[in-house]
């Protein structure tokens, strides 16, 4: 037993099937998995990032790194609904990769999936707190900049600068917020995610259908603004860097995976929740951008909040739909937070379980049947996170963690088809090798697009990661150890 050592998927599904005081609750149905799913996605990326990439990046072309991202995605999708489907355990990509690759590789995932879930709770905190700002200014409420604001800037070159701020405050309230909320279920978390999600899909129909009343055409000309002789600036090269990082926007669909334990009917539901929810937003997602860059010139929407830059673009007459949009960016956004904060935990539950992790990570609450100890770390590190940093560097650190985990998946239905084609299989992604070849390839191509010193925080990370790996997790795992039905509690 050794680096490459692997958990056959024979005893993920037997542990999957069991029940018992150590287990998560089974209580959420395909819709409610579609809801999580649907209240991940959509948040900062079509509230915040939008307009952060078409005035940096793209231009009106955002759209087109829309598409291109929506593509990436839907390819890993595929992948995931397979695994999810074949093993439906709370540690999503990182039970995968254990599975196909071996120790090594889901240590990787399952230390990667942090940059996921946990960096990204803290950015959609911050531009929660953006939003949340702007709206109290409206009744005249202000909240000093040193307790709104990261203490540190970066701009589109990566280069750093202090503010003068102290903490973002708003921003730490928030995750506080939404961890307690898990920490008491995951039935109550999911029903709280529902009426959000309804609230901001409402929303964001009213948005479209009547800003595309008010969109003035001569906007979208250039439709892809030239190169400004750097990489990533405009041009095409602009259009894939801001794939690389709109991909931000459709983060979520494979948190859903993480819920695959409290799923009542995982094999059916899994992939419903996984592929519903992102072909909802694809389609949201490509509409919303064609108006924002129709209403208002690419060059403004660089805002914390640039939807309502776009509607007091259109003048008085949009005026009664600004508060809407407010409410429901804020809902919004804070329903992401909810699920990030969700998935983070499961995963380390499912890396105690394995012995990666020591044994609190995989605590779970006698009365709340919730892994509350990770809940309340997770929580804690994404509040100070959210904090410190500002929402440029913290969605690029994200995007890149992801695109990683994704490739993996990819990699994994490939390898376990050739390796394992007679496990049962409730749902199969279609055109294998096909389709994981083509979300490699377009999940390396986002990676590519994305700023060298983002790469280099990357293998910082990863190193930190194998540190860790080396000096705990190895000699601590039940592989490792010949013990693969361990449990802890």
């Amino acid at each position: 037993m050794g680096l490459w050592s692997r958990k056959s998927v024979a005893v993920l599904q037997r542990e999957a099937a069991a029940e018992g005081e150590h287990g998560l609750n089974r209580t959420l149905s395909a819709t409610n998995l579609m809801l999580l799913g649907i209240g991940a996605i959509i948040g900062a990326g079509i509230f915040v990032l939008t307009g952060n990439a078409a005035a940096q990046y793209a231009g009106p072309g955002v759209v087109l790194s829309m598409v291109a991202a929506g593509l990436a995605c839907g390819f890993a999708g595929l992948c995931y609904a397979e695994f999810a489907s074949m093993i439906p355990i709370a540690g999503s990509a990182y039970t995968y990769g254990y599975a196909t690759l071996g120790e090594l590789v889901a240590w990787i995932i399952g230390w990667d999936l942090m940059l996921e879930y946990l960096f990204g709770a803290a950015t959609v905190a911050v531009g929660w707190s953006g939003n949340f700002v702007k709206f109290l200014a409206e009744f005249n409420i202000v909240i000093p900049t040193q307790w709104t604001d990261a203490p540190i800037s970066v701009d589109a070159l990566n280069n750093f600068s202090r503010t003068g701020a102290t903490l973002n405050i708003p921003a730490m309230v928030l995750v506080a917020l939404m961890t307690v909320i898990l920490v008491i279920g995951i039935k109550e978390s999911a029903r709280f995610n529902n009426v959000i999600v309804f609230v901001k899909i409402a929303i964001i129909f009213l948005v479209i259908g009547f800003g595309f009343m008010y969109v003035n055409t001569a906007n979208w000309h250039p439709f892809i603004p030239p190169n400004t002789g750097h990489f990533g600036e405009f041009g095409w090269s602009g259009v894939l860097r801001g794939a690389g990082v709109i991909f931000f926007a459709y983060i979520g669909f494979d948190a859903v995976s993480t819920a695959a334990q409290e799923a009542r009917n995982p094999q059916r539901d899994m992939p419903i929740g996984i592929l519903g929810s992102l072909g909802v937003c694809t389609v949201l997602y490509i509409l919303m951008a064609l108006v924002m860059t129709g209403m208002v010139h690419y060059t403004k929407l660089n805002d914390p909040a640039p939807i309502l830059v776009a509607i007091q673009a259109a003048g008085s007459s949009l005026s009664w739909l600004r508060y809407a949009v407010e409410i429901g960016s804020l809902a919004g956004l804070a329903s992401v937070v909810l699920v990030m904060l969700m998935g983070q935990p499961r995963v380390f539950f499912s890396m105690a379980n394995d012995g990666l992790l020591p044994p609190i990570f995989g605590k779970v609450h006698p009365k709340f049947k919730t892994p509350y100890i990770t809940t309340i770390l997770t929580g804690t590190i994404a509040a100070i996170v959210a904090g410190l940093f500002p929402i440029g560097l913290l969605g690029q650190l994200v995007s890149i963690g992801t695109l990683l985990a994704f490739v993996i998946v990819c990699a994994g239905v490939w390898i376990l088809r050739v390796r394992s084609p007679e496990i049962p299989r409730a749902f199969k992604t279609p055109l294998v090798p096909l389709v994981p070849i083509l979300g490699i390839l377009s999940c390396l191509g986002l990676m590519a697009g994305l700023p060298k010193d983002t790469w280099l925080r990357l293998v910082i990370w990863l190193v930190l990661g194998f540190v860790i790996y080396f000096a705990y997790s190895k000699s601590h795992s039940h592989i490792g150890r010949g013990a693969t039905d361990h449990h802890v509690g």
